[in-house]
């Protein structure tokens, strides 16, 4: 409740800052400075979008883990990737899942792209690609990129992945290649 409650807190406070923005743009003189305002402003509002996909689901009931992934992917996009060149794909097969394995599966893809967002802007622009497939006892959940591997270039902090995967009864292998990186992710479909 105390997570719910704070993540409600936060996005009112962008929902202020994004009123300011729309007061300011609706002020200014300047048709330059209004291009810059009311693209700082849909940023934001793409911000408010991913944060809203990435809230813990208020009920268990089953959704499908596609549908869930390309919105929240849609946000990732608008909100980081656009801005930086770099395109995601998508392959995902429709699966029902549980909603808070969803949202936990959510938050490792979350945090793996941008592990490869972080890798492929220390290079340039570039490409990721998520997959998920299904069989009746598993999902897996791929990420590739085209990123660094140099020992300069930023990592994935693995932490978190690793915590939310054990939650999840899965596991994880992650391949570094002259090419980028592939993430593999397999949990069981229920636990």
């Amino acid at each position: 409740m105390l997570l719910r409650e704070l993540a409600h807190q936060i996005e009112d406070e962008f929902v202020s800052v994004i009123e300011f923005l729309s007061e300011a743009t609706r002020r200014c003189d300047g048709t330059e400075a209004r291009v810059i305002l009311a693209s700082v402003q849909d940023r934001l509002e793409s911000h408010v979008c991913l944060h809203h996909a990435l809230q813990m689901p208020q009920f268990v009931t089953t959704i499908d883990l596609a549908s869930y992934l390309q919105q929240l992917c849609r946000s990732i996009s608008r909100s980081r990737l656009e801005y930086e060149g770099i395109a995601l794909s998508l392959l995902l097969q429709p699966l029902k899942i549980n909603s808070e394995r969803c949202w936990l599966l959510g938050m490792i893809v979350f945090e793996l792209i941008t592990a490869s967002a972080r890798r492929i802007s220390f290079e340039g622009t570039g490409a990721i690609r998520l997959e998920v497939w299904g069989t009746a006892s598993s999902v897996t959940c791929c990420v590739v990129d085209n990123g660094t591997t140099d020992e300069g270039g930023p990592r994935l902090d693995r932490s978190i992945v690793d915590m939310l995967v054990a939650r999840l009864n899965g596991t994880m292998d992650i391949c570094f290649g002259p090419d980028g990186a592939r993430t593999v992710i397999e949990i069981p479909h229920r636990s």
